[in-house]
């Protein structure tokens, strides 16, 4: 445990705030017209999978087996929310946004919000500690260093070199945690992974999860960057957990792995149910969403010191 008394430590030392970043310097200007409307979606969705991220470390850190992890946890939960502030306030200095205004998710977001609010807290740590990294690294792998790639204002490579950083340390936990829970015993380990196989958050949560995952590769195309980067950052998530021998032992990591080999070849006939799920859940009635849930209503592009 001792790992994890270090870096909440250096989690506690490399906090920032929205008011440290200067956000009437110059290089605003270099969003370009035809940039701005396809910059304008991407960043959208990007504001509230950073809060998928939080929810789901809020939820974990109820659940979490130390005092410490529970603290890293509550840490990356305002860290989550920090990342989106500042993507909003990303968007107000490129003329995005009009005071006060907080742009809607799209229907696949949406969907992952609901499900957050109402199975998360009954979830296993094992099953957020799986698809939560999962979701980091193709945030981080690939939505992300598309920004830095195609983005050429100087405050945004600012922010998100912080928000980068933040990444990194919330990844490293994220796959220290898996290890130490593929540690349990076996028969632990199986009863677990039966008994979230048969409940009804979890495959709601998979009808949520495809067509989320391919919407994302889908947002990507349409900022013309090669889908290959969505597909280079799951390789990452199967890699690196492959080094973990308790890592290896957990049956929604080998669901996860699997279900990523799948979404990496694109001859294979699962693209044919995703695509057809991202299109359906753009037909899905705006009317059956329910409202978007009071924890998700903090985000401000204010920038305050906090």
């Amino acid at each position: 445990m001792d790992d994890f008394d270090a870096m909440l430590q250096k989690i506690k030392d490399r906090q920032w705030a929205l008011a440290e970043v200067d956000w009437d310097a110059p290089g605003a200007e270099e969003i370009t017209e035809e940039q701005r409307p396809r910059l304008r979606a991407f960043m959208a969705d990007l504001v509230w999978i950073e809060n998928i991220g939080a929810r789901g470390f809020a939820a974990m850190a109820k659940k979490a087996p130390t005092e410490t992890l529970r603290q890293i946890y509550v840490y990356f939960h305002a860290e989550e929310q920090r990342h989106a502030n500042a993507e909003l306030a990303l968007m107000r200095r490129w003329g995005m946004l009009d005071d006060g205004e907080v742009p809607e998710p799209n229907v696949n977001v949406r969907l992952a919000i609901e499900w957050l609010d109402r199975y998360s807290d009954d979830m296993p740590l094992s099953i957020l500690g799986t698809v939560i990294p999962m979701l980091e690294v193709a945030l981080d792998g690939a939505l992300v260093k598309f920004l830095l790639d195609e983005v050429h204002d100087p405050v945004c490579h600012e922010v998100f070199q912080k928000i980068n950083a933040d990444e990194s340390r919330h990844l490293a936990v994220d796959f220290q945690v898996l290890d130490l829970i593929g540690h349990a015993p076996a028969r632990r380990l199986l009863i677990q992974a039966v008994g979230s196989a048969a409940s009804p958050g979890v495959l709601l949560g998979a009808l949520m999860y495809i067509p989320l995952l391919n919407k994302m590769r889908d947002n990507i195309v349409a900022m013309g960057l090669k889908e290959e980067r969505l597909y280079a950052a799951m390789r990452r998530f199967t890699s690196v957990g492959e080094r973990g021998e308790g890592t290896r032992r957990l049956v929604t990591y080998q669901v996860l792995k699997r279900h990523a080999a799948m979404v990496i070849d694109r001859g294979h006939p699962y693209h044919r149910l995703a695509d057809f799920m991202v299109r359906a859940t753009d037909h899905y009635p705006r009317r059956l969403l329910r409202r978007t849930p009071a924890w998700a209503k903090e985000l401000t592009h204010e920038p305050v010191a906090r």
